[in-house]
């Protein structure tokens, strides 16, 4: 039987400058979509999937994030003093329990592949998930991306797990872009091949890689001794190849809507979707976002 998938990292130390001046003292992973920061979208989906542990891999000026999944008191206090228990409930409910959460600093800024490897202690020798915050996942379905995987990672009995999406075949040379091998069934197959940003025309699909993972413990050995490669970083696709060697990887392909709020434009569409998905919400806001697509037209004309 496959261990159990009880921690997450969340790699959270970038400088967020294609949104600068906004994240120059507000943390990119703070900026909110509709009334939530994005960072807070993607706990979500993970404690849903059963999470239990969050390993935050932050940096400088990014004290704010501990302090949004710690309790404060004293607005708790207000809320209940005010008779507004709806809110004081809804708090709560995402308030990380103790020892549910630890922190740990990427002192230097050497991609992807470094941060892993900084939550190696904290991980130890089990496998674990890794969610890229920048982007949210937004199923069609009662089911969240990665408990979509971890369903495929029970039913393949192990071994490593990529979250897939199609992307345009033109479009392909801007992601990392996984093969298809042998088909094991509801969306889950054998990855044959990993190539980060094929040259045009050379892609094994159009399946890109959509930054949720699940990983075995070995990872953090190649990833210690990694070279560092594009960009002058370490690249965790460099090791996933090297671990490819040794062990499975499978691709599950994602149902569901994919937002980049890394950018602008990804951050918008982002608020867009999960306003029309807030029954609370989205009838006011149809309404006000028609009117002003229709005044944008006329304008227009």
């Amino acid at each position: 039987m496959a261990s159990p998938i009880r921690k997450a990292i969340l790699p959270v130390a970038g400088l967020g400058t294609r949104f600068l001046p906004a994240t120059k003292a507000v943390p990119k992973e703070m900026l909110t979509v509709v009334d939530r920061p994005v960072v807070q979208h993607v706990v979500d989906e993970a404690r849903a999937a059963g999470i239990e542990h969050i390993v935050f891999v932050t940096g400088r000026n990014k004290a704010v994030i501990e302090d949004h999944f710690d309790r404060q008191y004293e607005l708790e206090d207000t809320l209940k003093e005010r008779g507004k228990l709806k809110e004081l409930d809804a708090l709560r409910a995402e308030t990380m329990g103790p020892g549910m959460t630890s922190f740990t600093r990427q002192q230097l800024p050497l991609g992807l592949g470094h941060a892993v490897w900084c939550a190696r202690d904290i991980i130890g020798n089990e496998p674990f998930a890794l969610l890229l915050p920048d982007m949210l996942h937004m199923s069609r379905g009662r089911n969240g991306c990665l408990a979509q995987m971890v369903d495929a990672y029970a039913k393949t009995g192990g071994g490593n797990h990529i979250a897939v999406y199609e992307v345009p075949d033109d479009q392909t040379n801007q992601y990392g872009i996984v093969g298809q091998g042998a088909n094991i069934g509801d969306g889950v197959f054998k990855i044959s091949k990993m190539v980060e940003k094929p040259a045009k025309g050379t892609a094994p699909s159009n399946l890109a890689i959509s930054g949720r993972y699940i990983l075995q413990p070995e990872i953090f050995d190649l990833l210690e001794n990694q070279e560092r490669g594009a960009g002058n970083e370490i690249q965790l696709t460099d090791s996933m190849l090297k671990l490819a060697e040794e062990q499975e990887f499978y691709g599950v392909t994602f149902d569901g809507a994919i937002y980049d709020c890394g950018s602008k434009l990804g951050f918008l569409m982002a608020n867009v979707a999960y306003a029309l998905a807030r029954p609370d919400i989205r009838g006011p806001f149809r309404h006000e976002l028609n009117a002003l697509l229709a005044a944008n037209q006329r304008a227009a004309e």
